[in-house]
């Protein structure tokens, strides 16, 4: 047992939160069930004999405010759930059910193997999932690191059915064997005293039973990769269109060293971005744009049995056609140029990265009760007790002979390679089982390509001084009245600031975030394209130089936004005004070359191309054509980029761009209102732009959809791709507080019933949920459902959306006012719950000068509408959605059909395949060209929340 209590004195209190680790995983799979452990942790959760209703706990969890997780690793199994304090020792006692007397019924097993099916078929068109069930099957036969964790309808129900395997009674016997008392931990946290926390613990948790067998072993069975398989070179076909180089070795366990992490040492210097780097060589030859390295310290990359140290280098097209001399620089300096160096700077460098990660862990902010309580059960398993809290987070003491017995292994000998690139297709007879990637395998005569002769390349060397770790961590006395909220502090007719100085979370650290809106940007398809564009080669600009402000830990991100340039930095104030500088000037001396150009123009098609493909993004993009004017599509965008730009297009544009703006921006955390106020003359000074003729709303204005049911259905342009999605949407009208608030509550009564009545009991997908939506300021509400071609059609599915919605009315008219008054209190819990951290605060007051609305009490507001509202106003607000009145769009991606869906036979984008309303949807009308079906269609007008 392990037990956490928040200590700071506050009005707002934090979710209640617990986490089980089970030490035991897909790696105990009996090998004619593959996927049992997974299916157990679905299984589990379905009534225990003290409360029998099947959802009954995600209904308690709903009612209260709560949530709830699972997951299955190789070696553990963890589960999670928070809850509002006063509900917390009730949903303890829940929840401790599932380990003591789960339920399990037969009646639940079929339709639960859908559910995991389901999330099998989501997972396969991800590359990361395909490539690591590609490595595992590369392991020694026998080994654990071969089988198949994930389980589906083949190896939980057809196959156990043709051997006569009882699944029920298996599945019984695994709970029974594996769930045992003694070699679970537990974490809780709450704001009750440690003592109540442990009395509850030990009258709740006792009764989980304790078979005394031993723990499940791996630790016997080393070297899975000592086998003819590794050491290759695999050509892969992935999903996306992605050229992507992995290197990877297989180590022994490297658990044991938590206190030195090798790994993390070593991938820190492989990783290392700046001067003089790996990465810095390959972007100069416009041969890379990403490269990783290290362990993820996931059970796949680290278990008792070995652990992982991987290269994964993101190539561009030229880099792809130069593949053996990437890899001729990276191996060079990773296995030559560090066992050179690495011990006449060695300690130097790891004493900066402790120093580094020991600030950050000093002056870390609070992360949310149930992530805390997941992480600290699982080191549980992991670490001595002296070293729950720290043990993954700090490097305690340098051991050469440690780091140097990991660096040795990393040999061209005993790597193993992995090549993805779409220009692979039609050369890879091979493919794996389960995900049904495609393949093929050489031997190892490409060492010889990167072994022999090597020269040291005059360009890499060793990280410098690192300028940005901070040094200085005082609290900075404030120069202003303190306020509950942020306030102007600065304005003109080129840009305003808005400030907040931190004087409740008290750490020296602080959030600057700047919106830069133009006009030009959404004058067509080609300057959004542009735009893109240049806020990708300005992010690749600077990745070098502000590559040590992120060893720092101090980060930055770059966003296009739809109407200006997104500019968030963070982390300890007294080196971030140097990176913020560092930014604007990088953005006012904005270049790109014709080569760096070529190379972003070619990787953004890959971009667009690879959202496209996700049946999520894809039904996104439609839909928001739809309602939103103005806007320019994902698919628009890909037929302007393929079109033809060029570089001088884009200075033109970048010159165009800085010439108007207005600059509008937040400080808040450890800054007074004096040097806040120098950021924005920074940026107004250093670019040296004019003010806007105009105004520039930064939302789009949103169509006004007809008293109809519109449909729209579009094939996936993956048409290897199972996978559909359905979205039925029904729009409300401008976002006013109040009626956002009640579609919040409503959204909230609709989640468990929802998920009970298409997930549970039709078994239609994995992920079933309702959504609040807010287009630019207009109302919504909708229901998505992601399910299988293979399965279910789109108008099956949407049909039984609308049976659930016609059976929530009846469960609305039903509602008493007691429980409508508890889910009323769960939600007012909900929006009273303190910030974790100074960033979620941040985050909430930037989306309000981001929407330019700044109703930064809003939250306070909504209580109080909440407080009034009552249950004949939600009931008459649903019935009259759903009714004649209803403004109703579906749209509908339709996934690939063929009973072998492994492949990957792209569609063109620039003929995005619409399809025609079935005649079963009574009343549709089917859009078949947007365009027209959108002109004429009354807009709601520009609006901003002032009450």
């Amino acid at each position: 047992l392990f037990t956490i209590v928040p200590t700071e004195d506050v009005n707002r209190l934090k979710p209640s939160a617990a986490a089980l680790c089970v030490g035991v995983g897909s790696f105990s799979d009996p090998s004619d069930l593959p996927g049992l452990a997974h299916f157990l942790e679905h299984m589990v959760f379905m009534g225990s004999e003290k409360y029998p209703s099947e959802n009954g706990f995600d209904a308690f969890l709903k009612k209260h405010g709560g949530s709830d997780n699972a997951s299955t690793d190789c070696e553990r199994t963890i589960f999670q759930f928070d809850v509002q304090r006063k509900s917390f020792k009730e949903a303890l006692d829940r929840w401790a059910q599932f380990f003591i007397c789960p339920l399990m019924i037969r009646d639940a097993i079929d339709r639960e193997v859908e559910a995991v099916d389901s999330e099998y078929q989501l997972a396969k068109p991800s590359d990361s999932h395909r490539k690591e069930m590609l490595f595992g099957s590369l392991a020694k036969p026998g080994h654990p690191m071969g089988k198949f964790c994930w389980g589906n309808a083949q190896t939980l129900k057809h196959e156990p059915k043709k051997k006569k395997i009882n699944v029920y009674k298996r599945l019984r016997a695994f709970w029974k064997k594996h769930y045992s008392a003694h070699y679970m931990t537990l974490a809780v946290q709450s704001k009750e005293k440690l003592d109540t926390l442990e009395k509850w613990v030990r009258e709740i948790f006792s009764k989980v039973p304790n078979n005394a067998l031993s723990k499940p072993d791996f630790s016997d069975m080393l070297d899975p990769f000592d086998t003819p398989a590794f050491n290759k070179l695999y050509r892969v076909v992935p999903v996306r269109k992605v050229h992507a180089l992995n290197i990877t070795w297989a180590l022994p366990p490297q658990e044991k060293y938590y206190r030195v992490k090798p790994l993390h040492y070593i991938s820190w210097l492989i990783g290392h971005e700046g001067t003089g780097s790996i990465l810095s060589v390959l972007r100069k030859k416009c041969w890379a744009l990403a490269l990783f390295g290290g362990n993820s310290e996931t059970g796949f990359d680290q278990n008792t049995t070995y652990s992982i140290f991987s290269i994964s280098i993101t190539l561009t097209d030229e880099g792809f056609h130069n593949f053996y001399e990437v890899k001729k620089i990276s191996l060079f300096f990773s296995l030559l140029s560090f066992l050179i160096c690495l011990f006449v700077h060695a300690f130097r460098i790891y004493e900066e990265i402790q120093k580094i990660e020991a600030n950050e862990f000093h002056y870390q902010e609070q992360i949310d009760p149930i992530e805390y309580a997941e992480d600290i059960c699982e080191n549980m398993q992991l670490f001595p007790k002296e070293d729950f809290l720290t043990g993954d987070q700090l490097m305690f003491e340098f051991d050469p002979e440690v780091i140097n017995g990991a660096l040795s292994l990393l040999t061209p000998e005993k790597a193993n390679l992995m090549l993805l690139s779409p220009e692979h297709e039609g050369q890879c007879p091979l493919r794996e089982k389960w995900f049904g990637t495609q393949y093929s395998v050489e031997g190892q005569e490409w060492m010889e390509r990167w072994t022999g002769n090597l020269e040291l390349n005059s360009e890499l060397t060793l990280p410098a001084e690192n300028k940005f770790i901070a040094t200085d961590f005082t609290l900075k006395p404030s120069d202003c009245p303190d306020t509950e909220f942020p306030v102007r502090i600065a304005e003109s007719d080129r840009g305003c600031l808005w400030y907040k100085k931190d004087n409740k979370f008290k750490i020296p650290k602080a959030y600057i975030r700047f919106h830069l809106i133009s006009p030009v940007i959404q004058k067509s398809a080609k300057n959004v394209v542009l735009f893109d564009l240049l806020v990708n080669i300005l992010c690749h600009n600077l990745a070098e130089p502000a590559y040590e402000a992120e060893v720092a830990q101090l980060e930055y991100k770059l966003v296009a936004g739809e109407h200006g340039l997104v500019i968030n930095v963070k982390g300890f104030n007294h080196k971030l005004p140097l990176l913020f500088h560092l930014i604007i000037d990088h953005l006012a001396d904005f270049s790109a070359s014709p080569d760096v150009f070529s190379m972003f123009a070619e990787q953004l098609k890959k971009t667009y191309f690879n959202i496209l493909i996700k049946p999520e993004k894809l039904g996104k993009d439609v839909r928001l054509l739809i309602l939103e004017h103005s806007r320019w599509s994902m698919v628009e965008k890909y037929q302007a980029l393929t079109a033809g730009l060029t570089s001088n297009e884009l200075m033109d544009f970048s010159r165009n761009l800085k010439a108007e703006l207005y600059a509008e921006g937040l400080v808040q955390g450890n800054f007074n209102s004096a040097e806040s106020e120098q950021f924005l003359q920074y940026v107004t000074e250093k670019l040296q732009f004019s003010k806007l003729p105009a105004e520039v709303p930064v939302i789009f204005r949103v169509v006004e959809l007809p008293l109809k049911h519109h449909i729209c259905k579009v094939k996936s342009l993956n048409k290897g791709d199972a996978n559909s999605e359905v979205t039925v949407y029904y729009q409300s009208g401008l976002k006013l507080l109040r009626e956002h608030t009640l579609m919040e509550l409503l959204v909230m009564h609709m989640e468990e019933p929802c998920f009970d009545f298409l997930r549970t009991k039709e078994t239609l997908g994995y992920h079933v949920y309702p959504t609040c939506r807010n287009t630019s300021g207009v109302l919504g509400f909708s229901v998505t459902v992601e399910t299988q071609a293979t399965k279910f059609n789109t108008e099956l599915v949407e049909l039984k959306i609308e049976e659930f919605l016609a059976s929530f009315e009846e469960t609305l008219n039903s509602l008493t006012k007691e429980a409508f008054n508890t889910q009323v209190t769960a939600l007012v819990k909900l929006k009273e719950c303190e910030d974790t951290h100074l960033g979620e605060e941040v985050d909430r007051n930037w989306a309000e000068v981001l929407t330019q609305q700044f109703v930064f009490d809003r939250l306070n507001r909504e209580i109080e509408a909440l407080k009034q509202m009552t249950r004949a106003e939600l009931v008459s607000w649903f019935k009259e959605h759903r009714g004649q009145n209803s403004r109703k769009l579906s749209v509908h991606v339709k996934g690939g059909k063929a009973e072998d869906v492994s492949g990957s036979t792209y569609g063109e984008v620039s003929k995005l395949t619409f399809l025609s309303a079935s005649p079963k949807m009574a009343g549709a009308v089917a859009i078949m060209d947007i365009p027209a079906f959108i002109e004429g269609l009354p807009l709601f007008p520009y609006h901003k929340i002032l009450e």
